[in-house]
């Protein structure tokens, strides 16, 4: 099916989103400035109560969400972002003969089991193959999430689109090579999964080496306490800042604030995300240390558009932080190719104009498989 100019379409999201929630209003913002109109369609929170009760309500809102879409219809496209226990949008995409593109950025039934409470397994289960079967496409965030997807459908169906950035919110400056101190930089939730006990431990001895050091950690999250304590315990509070959260607003100046901008996530198991801190990073020209994980490896070349080390490897990681205040070069370098590699394939703009492409059928998940 080829999609006249302006398409029209239903944008089916788990909530709306709060303007907090970056990521999804860029995306929605250059689907907008693409020329599509969008009508948002946004699930229903599940009441309070037992587990079992919210999941009920949750799947018996598809019959609602069906007759929203009936009556807002007829559309050129649906778009959704896939949740665990809807899956109207995509038949009803299948009933008007419309393409219905499913963007998928997670196994969440693992992600249910492994970090909340699943239940009703078997319906979950169900819902995810009817869903993925029933897509024209699927919309991976990543390579790691487009394998799990071909457990459930054909290769064809499938295709890699990982997030992006607005560039315009990350305007570049200089980040000027003879500050008095060399600040390290990390924004994101304090989560495990982020491997932040690495990073307080390579920081101590990069710390050591370089009494200059600075380490600012934007973010909150369950593990604040546990980090704060690691901090105490190394003798850091005086050099180590903890912001907690912040709006979106704050963060670009936050960034202006580092020198070196990190991810260190500690494991290269369950490595499925696309990672929005990554994206933000390489649009402020800042030079980026990350481990060599998931897409964070396909995305950066090393001594090229980052430094990768191995996970969970303070040392490594205090190697390459050490090697980038030596060579402030190096971080000019880093920063302006990595700016470059954000502005030419990972903006908002080129992933609404691809989902745009995909639906036209002028993609399929070959073209896109190493990002290009």
């Amino acid at each position: 099916m080829l999609i006249e100019s302006a398409p029209r379409i239903g944008y089916v999201l788990k909530v709306y989103p709060r303007f907090s929630e970056t990521f999804i209003v860029s995306e929605i913002l250059a689907h907008e400035a693409a020329g599509t109109e969008l009508e948002i369609f946004a699930l229903p929170r599940p009441p309070k109560g037992a587990t079992h009760i919210r999941e009920a309500a949750l799947l018996a809102a598809n019959e609602d969400l069906a007759a929203a879409l009936e009556r807002s219809g007829p559309f050129d496209l649906v778009y959704e972002r896939y949740s665990l226990w809807s899956y109207a949008a995509m038949g009803y995409a299948q009933r008007t003969g419309v393409p219905g593109l499913l963007e998928v950025n997670a196994p969440l039934i693992d992600e249910q089991i492994r970090h909340r409470e699943l239940i009703n397994r078997a319906g979950a289960m169900q819902v995810a193959q009817r869903l993925f079967r029933t897509a024209t496409a699927l919309l991976a965030v990543s390579q790691e999430v487009a394998a799990y997807l071909r457990t459930f459908a054909s290769e064809s169906s499938i295709v890699v689109v990982p997030n992006g950035v607005d560039p315009d919110r990350f305007p570049m400056g200089p980040h000027p090579a003879l500050r008095a101190t060399y600040t390290v930089g990390f924004v994101g939730t304090l989560k495990p999964w982020h491997g932040l006990e690495v990073l307080l431990a390579a920081f101590a001895q990069l710390h050591h080496r370089l009494p200059s050091a600075r380490l600012l950690l934007v973010g909150d999250g369950p593990e604040r306490d546990k980090l704060e304590a690691q901090v105490n315990a190394s003798g850091l509070v005086q050099v180590v800042e903890f912001t907690g959260a912040v709006s979106p607003e704050a963060i670009p100046g936050l960034l202006a604030r580092m020198d070196v901008a990190t991810a260190p996530y500690p494991s290269r198991e369950r490595c499925y995300f696309s990672p929005l801190k990554l994206f933000e990073y390489l649009a402020a020209g800042l030079p980026v240390v990350a481990s060599e994980v998931g897409q964070v490896a396909d995305i950066l070349t090393h001594g090229e558009t980052g430094l990768l080390c191995p996970p969970g490897d303070p040392e490594a990681l205090m190697d390459a932080l050490v090697a980038l205040h030596d060579s402030p070069a190096l971080r000019v370098k880093l920063g302006a190719a990595g700016r470059h590699l954000v502005l030419g394939q990972y903006t908002w703009d080129s992933v609404a104009g691809r989902i745009l492409a995909i639906a036209q059928g002028q993609l399929v998940a070959q073209e896109w498989a190493s990002y290009a």
